[in-house]
């Protein structure tokens, strides 16, 4: 049954547009109902700290971006004369709010930024500042403060989750730091198309 309640969100999530998370609590729903007994303990076991958490750091950065936060950061870099600098600096905003959101959602708002500061700028290569910024903003993900940083917490036995928690924070945020600076000495710097 489960298998096929994900086929159906699938499906209506894909081929009808329906909203993801809306059609999957009504698949929940259905299971319990069919299978009330297999789902009784099922609350008990979702880590509620974690979600919330989550969810949180998602509004903080959906709120950030429609105050304009991101767009503001976008043009200030815009003013730094140096384009090699600006591009360091694009990495590192791309880093450190991907440590605190999604990866996907980030890049869909920092990528349009960089545009315009490509098109003013033959220092810098488009290919590589964007490979240096998707990197920047990916190999941050194990923050637990990041999705899938949150969701490898949340999966630990109660025993590890806070040795797990402060790896992943030692992680996380010692890639905020370093991971711009090797992907721009990598692909900016050499100025790649």
């Amino acid at each position: 049954m489960t298998v096929i309640g994900l086929l159906g969100l699938a499906v209506a999530a894909l081929f009808f547009d329906l909203n993801v998370g809306m059609v999957a609590v009504t698949v929940a729903a259905i299971l319990t109902l069919l299978s009330p007994e297999s789902a009784k303990n099922a609350v008990n076991h979702v880590a509620w700290p974690t979600v919330l958490l989550v969810c949180g750091i998602v509004m903080y950065v959906g709120v950030m971006q429609s105050i304009g936060t991101i767009d503001w950061l976008g043009q200030e870099v815009a003013t730094i004369g140096a384009p090699l600098m600006a591009a360091l600096v694009i990495c590192f905003i791309g880093g450190a709010v991907s440590a605190f959101a999604s990866t996907t959602g980030i890049l869909g708002a920092l990528i349009p930024l960089a545009v315009p500061f490509l098109t003013g700028s033959n220092a810098v290569g488009a290919v590589g500042l964007i490979t240096a910024l998707a990197l920047s903003s990916s190999i941050v993900d194990s923050s637990p403060y990041s999705t899938s940083g949150a969701l490898t917490v949340a999966n630990a036995t109660d025993e590890q989750r806070e040795y797990v928690y402060k790896g992943l924070m030692r992680w996380g945020f010692s890639m905020v730091v370093i991971v711009p600076i090797v992907t721009w000495l990598i692909f900016v710097v050499p100025g790649w198309l």
